[in-house]
């Protein structure tokens, strides 16, 4: 900077050392790049899990009727009509895995799914006759009560029977431990409030775990011994990007029960318009807690 000194004008200058400040900032961007890398590959994990957990519900399937088909060719006569049959059930379960892959791509890539009418209650009745051999293997009664005028809802069909088919197998699971009482299990469809279409499945198993309830809808967070702690995560996304919510309740006697809840078709039934956010639980509904078996 000038001085005037005697009628003379003299500069000083002052020097400062950046290269801290360089070099702190270039730590910075190589530990933003690194979290940015470990973001990346915990994304491709999760999403690698998912595909691992959800696929291997149809290829059970594929092996159960592939299994089932070889019996009755081997019968004395052979059953050539039930074996065109499991074969057919074979070939679709073989689609439902691609179709399972793709719509997880999407989902987690945060891409547009297939978006159509989709009638609940025929949703629910496929998925009940794909588990129904494995539900009645392990001795669980399944009753179903869908009611008779459910609006069409708006979504992606296969994610929608994903939720379903993981919510029937939680509870399925939640009661293999029951031996004093009979393995009741229920699945309902029904009208909501605000235009609204819920179905809810409700079981007599273990119930609810109150003390995990913060971490349950986690990604890869288990109560289940084996489990993945990927399925209710994967759920509660399907249902967000339908704009609709789920969530679980303790019943009153052995059991809990898990509900979703999405809008029905625009002009569907009363022709009523899609709400732009989930909507919020009524005031008289008790408090929601969730569970991952």
């Amino acid at each position: 900077m000038p001085l005037e000194l005697g009628g003379e004008w003299v500069f000083t200058a002052f020097i400062r050392d950046i290269t801290d400040s360089k070099q702190a900032q270039e730590a910075l961007r190589n530990t933003q790049a690194e979290l940015a890398n470990m973001a990346r590959m915990m994304m491709m994990g999760q999403l690698t899990a998912s595909i691992a957990h959800e696929v291997n519900q149809p290829l059970s399937g594929i092996v159960t009727n592939a299994s089932t088909c070889l019996r009755m060719l081997d019968a004395d006569p052979p059953n050539i009509a039930g074996a065109r049959e499991t074969a057919r059930r074979t070939i679709r379960d073989g689609n439902r895995a691609s179709e399972v892959i793709t719509r997880l791509r999407a989902l987690f890539s945060k891409r547009q799914g297939t978006t159509e009418p989709v009638d609940l209650n025929e949703a629910t009745r496929e998925v009940i006759a794909l588990l129904l051999s494995k539900l009645q293997s392990t001795r669980v009664i399944l009753r179903s009560e869908l009611a008779d005028d459910l609006p069409l809802v708006t979504g992606d069909r296969v994610q929608l029977q994903q939720v379903i088919m993981n919510l029937l197998q939680n509870a399925a699971d939640a009661m293999i431990d029951v031996h004093d009482r009979s393995r009741q299990l229920l699945i309902r469809t029904q009208r909501d409030e605000a235009e609204h279409v819920r179905l809810i499945v409700q079981d007599s198993g273990i119930g609810l775990n109150q003390q995990a309830v913060g971490r349950l809808f986690d990604a890869f967070y288990t109560t289940k011994d084996g489990g993945m702690g990927i399925g209710l995560a994967v759920s509660r996304s399907i249902i967000e990007n339908h704009q609709g919510r789920i969530w679980a309740q303790p019943n009153d006697g052995p059991g809990a029960t898990f509900s979703f809840s999405i809008p029905q078709s625009l002009g569907s039934a009363t022709g009523g318009r899609l709400p732009n956010s989930p909507q919020k639980p009524a005031a008289n509904q008790p408090a929601e807690v969730a569970r991952n078996l």
